[in-house]
């Protein structure tokens, strides 16, 4: 982490967490609290999990208007961080219906329950999905918007309801647009649960566990050192991170930040799986297979903006942090299942 750890006494709480049960969510509300900072969890637990809600949970769906409504006249925060979305790409292409309800207009219910409320806070869960196929690589914050997913649209479309909600009604707010979220907790209790599960790292480290027979990679001829994609991962700890030192500067006076969450480094297909391999110490058996399509080459963030706006600077960016706390993190959760069963 950066030297120079500002003080985050001046953060004003209750904090709001929408999608607070969720896999970055439940990370970003344990640093809260271990900072002294009170916080809500609201989450309709639809893809959240309740054993990792932590503190109050608020069982409330965002299309809800007058429970949202309840949650703000009885919590009154005074502040709001905004994972609550749905993330498939895939999905939504097959139901752009459910993206625009979802993620877009549940996002204007919940502004519009800060209107109300005079909640003046907002730290948003973006992505680097609008940015669509990339002009240049690494990407900064300047690289042209274009999304190619119904996914990726929706999340430009809230960065703009922010935008104008900000000029219009004096909203403060941080859009903060990630690469790929990954690894765990270095306690080893929260983690990726997903159903489906569609990241990398955890289908790696599922082969390993033996729930998998094998690992497709989706191309090996593409215009890389091994020929298999190249993607930015940053450790979901530093992401909470980086959404505490966020609202930190909306409430200590900057009125709109946009930055990416990267590391700036970007891993290959095979060498996660190798990682995978050297960390876990077990087989892992590999199938290749097509290109996926709309699958860009390169996926790595640039730009400063993230240090030079939040003195944020990942502290656990190798990826053999990365995947062997997500390791630790899938060996445990495999481990209680079989003690159940």
């Amino acid at each position: 982490m950066n030297s120079s750890q500002p003080s985050f006494s001046k953060i004003q709480g209750p904090v709001l967490i929408t999608g607070g049960a969720g896999y970055i969510g439940s990370h970003t509300t344990r640093l809260f609290r271990q900072l002294g900072v009170p916080t809500v969890v609201l989450d309709n637990l639809s893809t959240g999990h309740r054993k990792f809600a932590q503190g109050t949970l608020e069982e409330v769906d965002l299309g809800d208007r007058a429970a949202l409504e309840h949650v703000f006249a009885l919590h009154r925060p005074a502040a709001v961080v905004h994972f609550a979305a749905k993330a498939y790409v895939g999905e939504s292409v097959v139901e752009p219906s459910k993206y625009y309800r979802e993620n877009v207009h549940n996002t204007w219910n919940l502004l519009e329950a800060m209107r109300a409320h005079e909640c003046r806070d907002i730290v948003f869960s973006s992505s680097c999905a609008t940015y669509g196929v990339p002009l240049r690589v690494p990407i900064d914050e300047d690289h042209p918007q274009n999304p190619i997913s119904p996914y990726g649209r929706t999340k430009l479309h809230m960065e703009h309801m922010l935008e104008d909600f900000s000029r219009a009604y004096g909203l403060r707010f941080a859009a903060l647009r990630y690469f790929n979220a990954a690894g765990a907790s270095q306690a080893g209790d929260l983690g990726e649960i997903h159903e489906p599960e569609s990241h990398l790292i955890p289908l790696v480290l599922f082969t390993a566990l033996g729930l998998r027979q094998k690992i497709s990679v989706f191309g090996n001829d593409y215009d890389t050192p091994d020929g298999t994609c190249i993607r930015d991962y940053v450790h979901v700890e530093d992401l909470a991170q980086a959404h505490v030192r966020a609202l930190w500067k909306l409430q200590t006076g900057v009125e709109r930040l946009a930055c990416n969450l990267g590391t700036g480094s970007g891993y290959s297909v095979l060498e996660v799986i190798e990682t995978c391999r050297r960390v876990s110490g077990r087989p892992i058996a590999v199938a290749m297979a097509e290109r996926r399509e709309g699958d860009p080459p390169r996926l790595v963030s640039g730009g400063t903006r993230a240090f030079d706006l939040l003195g944020w600077k990942p502290a656990r960016a190798a990826l053999e942090d990365i995947v062997g706390d997500a390791w630790r993190f899938h060996l445990a959760q495999a481990s209680t299942a079989q003690r159940v069963s």
